[in-house]
């Protein structure tokens, strides 16, 4: 309680401080950014920083965000989360108050979106999380938005997949209890297939912690369940562990995840182990067309290497940003009211295309847009392999 009430005072001091008659008036306008580009979440970092750069330069070279009668440059503050909330909820603080910025993107993880979503809503700063999937990240937080679709949707897109493909009415669940990411999608996987297919289609659900390696136990019990098939929503550090003990055990039935292997270089570690499985999500950079295949290209060309699902949440999301911006119609100059009337537009924006979807927003910050199932092709790249709207 003490901290809340330090954390409500603090803003409602900066409230006051922060109005300043000189915000954007040299025609710049100022995005937080926060990523993790060291702990275990850098490789996800850098793709972040690297796609806010570009779609930054491409709004820039377009002559910026055009306000009213006005253009505006998009001037970037990126900080390192570190890959630790406290971390995270620290420099929030710096960019909400020392750099006045008109809007944060970031954090990606839900561990850290989660911590951040709630300062930024409080300070009234319009936060867009380019990959967050938990529902508290959003919930009763006005200011905050993201880009990524919900656990519930990915359970069901999930539970369509195990049907079509391999007509699967027993699953095995394995999943990090500590995590938000983990703990939310597996619940919501869990209750998509036992509505679908009948109570007690769950056969085993085995649980472990942040930082285990060896899942002997709990691998030995889903093979002895009798599951048609593995779920585990757990990131592209662990997935790999995972797939490998399975398989020296003898697992040969499917393997299947959310979009948390879609970060980072999963098949580096993976291997040809993780060749022709699925797993759901917001985008793959194989198969793409129109916008999403023009986005891919000048990212590969630009970085010499393809954009990855967090890459193109984050274009996405700045895209997002910057078109809500152009909806206010002006800018005040006083930041407390131009952080409002951004967040008003982004809650009513109708079928803003991007590169991972078409996605509309009914007055909250979730977004309304289809998931995509992702087949990992026999060269190891992330493939559309079926695209399912709500």
């Amino acid at each position: 309680m003490k901290e809340r009430a330090r954390v409500s005072l603090l803003a409602f001091f900066l409230a006051f401080t922060s109005t300043s008659s000189l915000f954007a008036a040299d025609g710049t306008i100022k995005l937080g950014v926060t990523c993790s580009t060291t702990g275990s979440f850098a490789e996800v970092g850098v793709s972040t920083i690297n796609t806010a750069q570009l779609a930054a330069k491409e709004i820039n070279a377009e002559g910026g965000i055009k306000i009213g009668n006005k253009n505006y440059l998009v001037e970037l503050a990126i900080v390192d989360n570190g890959s630790d909330r406290s971390a995270a909820s620290a420099n929030i603080l710096k960019l909400i108050s020392q750099e006045k910025i008109i809007a944060l993107v970031g954090p990606q993880s839900s561990d850290r979106a989660i911590a951040v979503g709630e300062i930024a809503n409080s300070f009234k700063t319009p936060m867009v999380s380019p990959w967050s999937t938990s529902p508290l990240t959003t919930l009763n937080r006005p200011y905050v938005f993201r880009m990524a679709v919900l656990y519930d949707i990915q359970g069901v897109t999930t539970t369509k997949l195990a049907a079509k493909e391999w007509k699967a009415t027993k699953a095995a669940i394995l999943y990090d209890e500590m995590s938000p990411y983990p703990t939310g999608m597996a619940k919501a996987f869990k209750a998509s297939f036992e509505n679908v297919n009948g109570q007690g289609s769950i056969v085993a659900f085995e649980t472990f912690r942040t930082g285990d390696k060896d899942f002997n136990k709990q691998l030995a019990a889903i093979i002895n369940s009798g599951a048609d098939f593995l779920y585990t929503p757990q990131h592209y550090q662990e997935v790999p562990l995972i797939v490998h003990q399975a398989k020296a055990m003898g697992w040969k039935k499917p393997i299947t995840g959310s979009n948390s292997w879609a970060g980072g270089d999963l098949m580096e570690l993976c291997g040809a182990e993780c060749k022709g499985m699925f797993f759901t999500g917001n985008f793959a950079a194989g198969g793409t067309k129109g916008k999403a295949k023009i986005f891919v290209d000048t990212y590969q060309k630009t970085y010499n290497k393809l954009p990855d699902e967090p890459a193109a949440l984050t274009y996405d999301a700045i895209k997002f940003i910057a078109q809500a911006l152009k909806n206010t119609g002006e800018l005040t100059g006083n930041i407390i009211q131009d952080r409002k009337n951004l967040r008003d537009q982004l809650a009513v924006t109708k079928n803003f295309e991007g590169v991972t979807s078409t996605m509309s927003f009914q007055g909250n910050g979730d977004p309304t847009k289809c998931a995509v199932i992702i087949k990992i092709d026999e060269n190891g790249l992330f493939t559309t392999y079926e695209t399912v709207c709500p």
